[in-house]
């Protein structure tokens, strides 16, 4: 495991599945951890476990939907920490499968909303905090079907697709500006509740737990990789 003591991290999607493990991850590590995620409730239950670990973080209730809520969050951390370490944006949503012919303009909108715009506006808001650290790294959570389309899945590969594209572009952008490194990780099949209703009839003890990912995104973070820095998480990652 990487030493991230003295480092603040901040992870989107926090209250539950990859996030949350992830979360709990780092604060082991030693960073100070920001819980991110709409369900303050599910913030808290983290946000308990990783103190009952001897851990430290802090919940920030977000809707990532409300740029000026990202706004806000940003604000936030500047004048408590001045800074931001890490920065981990796993959160997503999912619109229903269906054929590309049927998709619910009310749902795509959405998952462009908080898939695309979202990560466009934390770019832009923590770009700064994420400058004013002597080690800056950005770890986006991507999805094989942003690179690999599949039948159905339209709506979500196509914001994944969108908002994989806006993190890669900023990793070149920044890469001879700045310390800022960037990792695009595909988390492979993993057991979520995401996971869950894509695969309803899936055994969920077929695939591997939210923590091995996130052991492997805390490991990377030790590792002088470069940006962008693309890899997907295997069962026995």
């Amino acid at each position: 495991m990487s030493d991230l003591a003295g480092q603040v991290a901040l992870v989107t999607g926090a209250s539950r599945g990859i996030g949350a493990a992830i979360a709990e991850a780092l604060a082991k590590a030693g960073a100070h951890v920001v819980l991110t995620g709409r369900d303050t409730g599910l913030l808290e239950a983290v946000e308990q476990r990783i103190f009952d670990c001897g851990g430290s973080a802090t919940i920030a209730p977000v809707d990532l939907s409300d740029a000026d809520g990202i706004a806000r969050l940003a604000n936030a951390v500047a004048e408590r920490w001045g800074k931001l370490d890490v920065l981990v944006h796993s959160a997503a949503v999912l619109p229903e499968l269906m054929a590309v012919k049927d998709i619910d303009q009310t749902a795509f909108s959405k998952a462009l909303t908080v898939n695309v715009l979202a990560t466009q506006a934390l770019i832009s808001r923590f770009d700064p905090l994420l400058r004013a650290s002597s080690d800056p790294r950005f770890v986006y959570l991507t999805t094989s079907v942003a690179a690999a389309p599949r039948a159905f899945w339209g709506a979500y590969a196509a914001s994944k697709a969108a908002a994989e594209a806006l993190v890669d572009c900023h990793a070149q952008e920044t890469r001879n500006i700045s310390k800022l490194r960037v990792a695009i990780i595909d988390p492979g099949a993993t057991r979520t509740a995401m996971r869950a209703k894509a695969y309803p009839g899936e055994d969920p003890n077929s695939v591997k737990q939210p923590g091995v990912v996130a052991d492997r995104v805390v490991t990377l973070l030790g590792e002088q990789f470069s940006s962008p820095h693309r890899e997907r998480v295997n069962q026995t990652s």
